[in-house]
C-alpha cells in the first residue's frame, strides 16, 4: 500500500512510463508509413456507399468483397490528433480522482487473487473481459454511448481513427472496480489498461487484410475491428472485443468482414470541430430530454439504446 500512495502524490505527468513516453513517436512514425504505404494502392471514394442499397451493404454472400482502402485525408486526420490531445489533457485532470478510487476499492477488496504470482497475465485477461463489456454498454445505453461516439464520428479508417479518443471517460471507470476490489494493485490494472489500448492501436487500418485463420479466431484484428466500424446493418453492434475477439463469439456479437465497409455513423455528423464531435451527443439527449413528456420518457432518452423514441400514445 505504501508504494500506491507513494506514487499517487506524484504528478500525473511524471508518472508516464517508458511505453508512455514512446507512443507519440511510435503514432507518427507508423501513421506516416501507413499513408506511405495507402498512397501506392488504389482507393476508394469516401462517398462510394453512399447510395448503396441494403443488398449490397448487406448479407452474408461470399466471397466476400476485397479490401480496398480510403486513406487519409487532411482534416480527418486532424481532428482525430485533436480528440487524442484532449483525451490526455481531461485524463491527466482526472487521474487523482480516479487513482483515490482505485485506492480505496483496493482497501476494501474481497480477495488477494490479483496479488499472486502471474497477476499481470491475470490482470490483462480480467480487463480484456471488462473492457468487452464496457465496450458493449457504451452502444446499449445512450448515454454511454454519447461517450463513445466520438471514436466512431470519423468516415474514414486509418491508424489516426484510433486516436479519435472521447473526453468522457469517467462515464465507464466503474465498470473496472472488479480490478481493485480482487486485489490487483493499481500499478498492475494501470499497465492491462495501457497495454490493452496500446494494442488496440495496429487494428485500425486498411494496410493489413485478413490474417491467418487461427489468428482472426482468437485474436481481434483489423478485420474483425473495421467490421466494428461499419454502418453497414449486420456490421452494428458487433466485435467489441479489445484484444481477444473470443467474448464476442462466446456472447454472440461476432460478425465477420464479408461486404465492403461504410465507416462512421447511421447519421454522420458533419464537422471537423472536436469540441462538437466530443460532445454533440450529449447536447442531443439534452434536448430530447427537455421536449420529453413525463419521467419514463426523459429518462428513457438518457438510458435506453441510442435511438430509442418514446411510444405513440392513442388518442
Amino acid at each position: 500500500m505504501e508504494n500506491n500512495i507513494s506514487a499517487a502524490r506524484v504528478s500525473p505527468l511524471r508518472q508516464l512510463d517508458r511505453v508512455d513516453k514512446a507512443t507519440l513517436p511510435l503514432f507518427a512514425i507508423t501513421m506516416v508509413g501507413e499513408a506511405l504505404a495507402l498512397r501506392k494502392v488504389p482507393k476508394r471514394r469516401l462517398d462510394d456507399l453512399d447510395d448503396a442499397d441494403m443488398i449490397t451493404l448487406s448479407g452474408p454472400q461470399l466471397p466476400a468483397d476485397p479490401l480496398v482502402p480510403l486513406g487519409y485525408e487532411r482534416r480527418d486526420t486532424v481532428a482525430s490528433l485533436s480528440l487524442l490531445a484532449g483525451n490526455v489533457a481531461i485524463g491527466f485532470a482526472t487521474a487523482t480522482a480516479l487513482s483515490k478510487l482505485d485506492r480505496f476499492l483496493f482497501k476494501h477488496r474481497v480477495s488477494d487473487v490479483g496479488s499472486r504470482r502471474g497477476a499481470i497475465v491475470g490482470a490483462m485477461v480480467l480487463w480484456d473481459f471488462l473492457y468487452y463489456w464496457d465496450h458493449r454498454w457504451m452502444h446499449e445505453v445512450r448515454l454511454l454511448w454519447a461517450h463513445h461516439v466520438t471514436h466512431h464520428s470519423s468516415r474514414r479508417y486509418n491508424l489516426s481513427t484510433a486516436l479519435r479518443q472521447p473526453w468522457s471517460g469517467f462515464l465507464t471507470a466503474w465498470v473496472f472496480a472488479p480490478m481493485p476490489l480482487l486485489g490487483f494493485k493499481t500499478a498492475t490494472t494501470t499497465k492491462a489498461a495501457q497495454l490493452n489500448l496500446l494494442y488496440q492501436y495496429w487494428i485500425h487500418t486498411e494496410a493489413i487484410d485478413r490474417l491467418p485463420a487461427p489468428v482472426e479466431q482468437i485474436f481481434n484484428t483489423p478485420s474483425h475491428h473495421r467490421v466494428h466500424h461499419g454502418a453497414n446493418r449486420q456490421y452494428l453492434d458487433k466485435n467489441y472485443g479489445g484484444i481477444l475477439i473470443v467474448w464476442d463469439r462466446l456472447f454472440n456479437t461476432f460478425e465477420p468482414e464479408v461486404r465492403r465497409i461504410k465507416y462512421g455513423l447511421t447519421k454522420n455528423v458533419d464537422t471537423y470541430n472536436p469540441v462538437r464531435l466530443a460532445y454533440h451527443e450529449f447536447a442531443d439527449i439534452a434536448r430530447d430530454v427537455t421536449r420529453a413528456r413525463g419521467p419514463r420518457a426523459k429518462l428513457g432518452h438518457v438510458f435506453r439504446r441510442p435511438g430509442w423514441q418514446p411510444q405513440a400514445t392513442g388518442s
